[in-house]
C-alpha cells in the first residue's frame, strides 16, 4: 500500500528544470559514494549488482523529483517503492543481509541531498521551503528502505517456505526408500548436502523442542504424513546425519527422559530400513520393557523373532501341538518351564529358580513334557523351533532338554 508524505512542496518550475538536469551527476556521485563507503558493495560495478544500483538510484531520485514538482501526488512513489520492494527481495536471494543495503540508503540520502541542495541554494529557495525539502528526501529514504526491508523479508519467508517443502518432499522419498538417483536429485532441490549416513529417530512431537540445535544441521525433520503411522499420531520422525558410534551414545545420553525410538545407521539413501526396524519395533511394544530412550541395536533378537507376527503365532501353535489337549492352566505352566529349561540349557536349579518352584517341581513337568514329546525334544530343529516360538535366545551350545 502506498502510503501519502505529508510534506508539500511548490517548487519554481526553472529549479525543477535544474534538478532533473542534475539528477545523472546527482546519481553517479550517489552510487560511487555506496560503492566506496558499503564493504559489501565494493566490487558491485564490475558485475550485475552495479546495474542494479544505478538503475534503483536513478528511479528514486527521479521520483523525489516528481514529489517535489507535484505536491500531494503519491503517484510517482509507487514505481519507486517497487523498485525499492524488488531490490530487498533481490538481496535476499543473493544471501545477502539488509545491512549493506539500509547503509548504502542512508548514504545514498546524504549524498542526494547534498548535490540537490547545492541547486536549492543557487536558485535562493527560501530557508523554509528547502528545510521542507530536507525533510521529503529524507522522509522519502525512509519509505524507501521500509519497502526494501519488507521485499527482504517476504524473499525470505518464501525461499525459506520453499526449500522446506522440498526438504519435507525428500524425506518423504526416504523413508519411502526411492531409487538412488531420484534421492539425489531430490537433494539438489532442497539444496541440502547428503551426509554420508542417516540414522532414524522417533520422538513425540512435544519432545523434539531443543533437541534440533543440538544434531547436524542436516538432519531432516518431518512431522506430517509418516509412512506406517496413522495421520492423528503426533510422533516426528528425525533423519540424523552421520551418527557414529560415540554420537549415538552421545544422543542417547541426550535423549534421556524422552520417548525415543533409535534405529540403526545406514547409508543415507538407505535409511528406510532404519525407519522400518523404529517401526517394528514400536509394532512390537519393546519400549513398554525398555528405558524410555530404546535403541533397536540393543533388542535384535526380539525384532527378528517377531518380524512376522503372524509366523511366530503359527511356530507356536505348531511346536505346542503336543499340549493342545491339556487345560489352558497346565499347558501354560509346561510351556513356561520348557521355555525356561531350553534358556537355562538343562540346569534344573537355574529353572526352579526362574520361574520360583521347587527343582522337583521341574523334574515333574519335564517328565510331563517328555511323555508328550518323545524323541522331539532330543531333534535340533525342534528345539531350535521351540527357542524361538518361546521367546527364548538361541544359544551355540544349546542342547535338547533332557
Amino acid at each position: 500500500m502506498v502510503r501519502e508524505l505529508s510534506i508539500f512542496l511548490d517548487l519554481p518550475d526553472p529549479v525543477v528544470a535544474e534538478l532533473r538536469a542534475q539528477l545523472p551527476r546527482a546519481a553517479s556521485q550517489t552510487v560511487a559514494a555506496i560503492i566506496a563507503e558499503v564493504p559489501g558493495y565494493t566490487s558491485a560495478l564490475d558485475g550485475p549488482m552495479g546495474v542494479r544500483i544505478e538503475d534503483a538510484v536513478r528511479m528514486a531520485l527521479r521520483g523525489l523529483l516528481s514529489l517535489a514538482a507535484k505536491p500531494g501526488s503519491t503517484s510517482p512513489l509507487r514505481p519507486a517503492l517497487d523498485a525499492a520492494y524488488a531490490l530487498g527481495r533481490g538481496e535476499a536471494r543473493d544471501g545477502r543481509s539488509m545491512d549493506a543495503l539500509l547503509a548504502a540508503y542512508r548514504i545514498g540520502a546524504r549524498v542526494s541531498w547534498r548535490e540537490l541542495a547545492a541547486v536549492a541554494v543557487t536558485a535562493r529557495l527560501p530557508a523554509t521551503t528547502t528545510a521542507q525539502f530536507a525533510e521529503l528526501v529524507f522522509a522519502y529514504i525512509d519509505e524507501l528502505s521500509a519497502a526494501s526491508v519488507s521485499g527482504h523479508a517476504d524473499e525470505l519467508a518464501t525461499s525459506g517456505r520453499v526449500q522446506q517443502r522440498h526438504l519435507d518432499r525428500l524425506a518423504r522419498a526416504l523413508l519411502a526408500g526411492d531409487p538412488a538417483d531420484a534421492l539425489q536429485a531430490a537433494a539438489g532441490r532442497a539444496a541440502w548436502q547428503p551426509p554420508d549416513t542417516l540414522t532414524a529417530l522417533l520422538l513425540p512431537d512435544g519432545q523434539v523442542h531443543g533437541l534440533r540445535s543440538l544434531l547436524d544441521p542436516r538432519t531432516l525433520v518431518l512431522s506430517e504424513d509418516l509412512p506406517g503411522i496413522d495421520t492423528s499420531d503426533d510422533t516426528v520422525a528425525l533423519l540424523v546425519a552421520d551418527l557414529d558410534g560415540p554420537g549415538r551414545e552421545w544422543l542417547k545420553r541426550e535423549l534421556t527422559d524422552r520417548d525415543a525410538l533409535l534405529g540403526p545407521t545406514r547409508p543415507w539413501t538407505r535409511v528406510h530400513v532404519s525407519y522400518a526396524r523404529t517401526l517394528r519395533a514400536r509394532r512390537l511394544h519393546l519400549a513398554t520393557s525398555a528405558p524410555r530412550v530404546l535403541d533397536t541395536e540393543e533388542h535384535l533378537v526380539e525384532l527378528v523373532v517377531g518380524c512376522d507376527d503372524e509366523a511366530l503365532a503359527d511356530l507356536r501353535a505348531q511346536v505346542l501341538a503336543p499340549l493342545s489337549e491339556l487345560s489352558s492352566t497346565t499347558a501354560e505352566k509346561l510351556a513356561e518351564t520348557l521355555g525356561a529349561w531350553l534358556l537355562h540349557q538343562g540346569r534344573r536349579a537355574d529353572v526352579a529358580a526362574a520361574l520360583f518352584v521347587h527343582p522337583q517341581t521341574v523334574r515333574y513337568r519335564m517328565s510331563q513334557l517328555r511323555e508328550l514329546y518323545g524323541e522331539q525334544l532330543h531333534d535340533p530343529a525342534t528345539v531350535l523351533a521351540l527357542c524361538i516360538a518361546l521367546g527364548t535366545p538361541v544359544r551355540p551350545n544349546t542342547r535338547a532338554a533332557t
